[in-house]
């Protein structure tokens, strides 16, 4: 148990279910603070049966803290977090600041749990997208080495945040009452439409999303060899991301094998009945920690090939979830040693 577990960002879209989920999970510390913006200060939240008060955030906020779990924008990551270092806390980061940084442990517990409990300072939780594909390659991988992933995200609109929804649910409205609306967050219409661009523009042609995948999967799976080719879309779908991944390994892996390596690995679950109409669905995933998988099929392009389907609740194994997992984990080890 840490002494004192500092809570950063615990209003917005992930903390809040990062709170939530701490009370669910039943986190013990002997001491939580919340930490939030100036504009927030003050105002109240209610976490394990008492009345906490907003506290803000200033470079001197993480005396006697032992963890900070923290849902911040890059720049306030970027900010504030070695303050939380320099004064002797470990941090567990949400944000995409630090994710790639050589000396900061990027972390999925069922994949590399022993990278969190070797880092030093900051520990990050990996991009929504990322996580979700890198837990189906991990079992794929340990069986053949992956050689190539080709994935397409239909990504949902909580990955942009509150008003991302927002704007999901006040532009469908407005389109079915044909009237014109501002959208906040998206350049174009998000109603009854698909975005293929998620972030801004980088190296031939990818966008920064994609080249999230790309870069930390390697990190994660500790292999630079492995070739990722992404295409990441915005859909009008409120939550849960969805993709479509297709793996090269070095020797086959038929369906039925993968079937089974999917099943045996912790936080997976195979919903794949094609012939009675079942697979996994974002609306069916909406709240649930696990990642799902179904549509498993051979590749018919290639004889190494393997294609299959995967959604998860980005909010929550995508984010939220990932970190309180890995608070978990530090929380064990530090009873155990």
């Amino acid at each position: 148990m840490f002494d004192t577990v500092a809570v950063l960002g615990a209003t917005g879209a992930v903390g809040n279910i990062m709170r939530k989920l701490l009370e669910e999970r039943n986190y013990q510390a002997k001491q939580f603070r919340f930490l939030a913006s100036a504009r927030s200060a003050g105002k109240t939240l209610e976490f394990q049966g008492k009345t906490y008060s907003l506290e803000e955030l200033t470079h001197d906020s993480f005396k006697e803290v032992d963890l900070v779990i923290s849902s911040t924008p890059d720049e306030i990551a970027a900010e504030f977090l070695p303050s939380a270092v320099e004064s002797g806390a470990i941090v567990i980061d949400e944000s995409g600041h630090w994710r790639m940084k050589p000396d900061v442990a990027l972390v999925i517990p069922e994949i590399n749990p022993q990278a969190a409990l070797d880092a030093k300072g900051i520990i990050a939780s990996p991009n929504c997208s990322t996580t979700q594909m890198v837990m189906a390659l991990k079992p794929l991988h340990d069986a053949s080495p992956i050689r190539r992933v080709i994935v397409s995200t239909y990504q949902a609109t909580s990955g942009a945040g509150v008003v991302g929804t927002s704007d999901l649910m006040e532009g469908t409205q407005a389109h079915l009452d044909g009237r014109d609306f501002a959208y906040q967050t998206f350049q174009h219409p998000i109603a009854f439409n698909a975005i293929p661009q998620i972030g801004s523009e980088k190296e031939d042609g990818y966008t920064s999303e994609e080249m999230k995948m790309v870069y930390e999967t390697r990190k994660i799976l500790g292999d630079d060899s492995i070739l990722i080719n992404p295409t990441c879309v915005r859909i009008p779908v409120a939550n849960c991301h969805s993709e479509t991944i297709t793996v090269e390994t070095e020797r086959p892996i038929s369906p039925e094998e993968a079937r089974q390596l999917f099943e045996d690995f912790p936080g997976i679950t195979v919903v794949d009945d094609l012939k009675n109409l079942s697979y996994p669905l974002p609306s069916s995933c909406d709240g649930s920690d696990e990642v799902y998988i179904g549509r498993i099929r051979r590749d018919i392009s290639h004889s190494n090939g393997l294609s299959f389907w995967c959604v998860s609740d980005n909010l929550r194994k995508g984010a939220a979830t990932n970190a309180v997992q890995i608070a978990e984990l530090l929380a064990k080890h530090k009873a155990e040693t």
